[in-house]
């Protein structure tokens, strides 16, 4: 059991703050219409977003054929969702009390994520909220990325604060182990790309989070109380 107080909080991006599947899946739909191929299944968007632009395009091709170069693939998508980066987008639900209660009481908050810097930079005007976190690093923003440490270390950093004082909040099981590798408390955005195969119970996550409001009253439990409030399940 964690023993820490709580002191700020980290996101990732897709698929924890913002829900960028129908964007992105109708880039990786047109690059794969380029190349004869059906179009992503609803499932396989969900499975599938939060692994960028190449576990998208693995899903659809299953197999990329050897004549193909993956890397012009994935630049082939990042043309598309460049140019239509914001057309479905949104902030999932709660997110934006979330992020008004942090405030209000004085919690730190940042980004941390591995989309690329030039994707993040061309996306975050679009949500005047999440441009207010104190803290945004990228997947290119050093010479590694998650699920290495070194983001969620530097991010830390940043914000001042000790990463055992730090929760990261992400919806994939990479997310949860470079919380693990960081010594930062992990919790599992149960809102986010969740496929029906994932398994969060088995991440070795603190907690799994059933949406935003459910970070707020661990907050408020935290602030009632003092006793650490990880190792629970909020997950319905």
């Amino acid at each position: 059991m964690l023993k820490h107080q709580l002191n700020a909080v980290l996101f990732d991006l897709d698929g924890t703050l913002l829900d960028t599947a129908p964007d992105m899946a109708r880039a990786a739909n047109r690059v794969l219409a380029d190349h004869q191929i059906p179009p992503l299944t609803p499932a396989q968007i969900q499975a599938n977003t939060s692994y960028g632009a190449n576990g998208l395009l693995a899903a659809g091709f299953g197999t990329i054929p050897d004549h193909l170069d993956p890397r012009a693939l994935r630049l082939q998508f990042l043309e598309y969702y460049l140019s239509d980066i914001c057309l479905e987008t949104v902030t999932y639900h709660g997110i934006d009390s979330l992020l008004r209660y942090l405030k209000e009481n004085s919690i730190p908050w940042g980004i941390m994520t591995n989309k690329p810097g030039f994707l993040t930079q061309q996306l975050l005007p679009f949500f005047p909220e999440l441009n207010e976190a104190e803290v945004i690093v990228c997947g290119d923003t050093l010479a590694k990325a998650k699920p290495h440490p070194d983001p969620l270390w530097h991010a830390c950093e940043l914000l001042k604060v000790a990463p055992q004082h730090c929760l990261y909040v992400g919806d994939i099981e990479k997310d949860m182990i470079a919380a693990r590798s960081a010594g930062m408390p992990g919790a599992v955005a149960g809102w986010g790309y969740i496929g029906m195969e994932h398994t969060p119970h088995l991440w070795q996550a603190d907690i799994i989070l059933a949406e935003p409001a459910a970070l707020i009253q661990l907050l408020e439990q935290q602030n009632r109380n003092g006793r650490p409030f990880f190792n629970q399940s909020c997950y319905s």
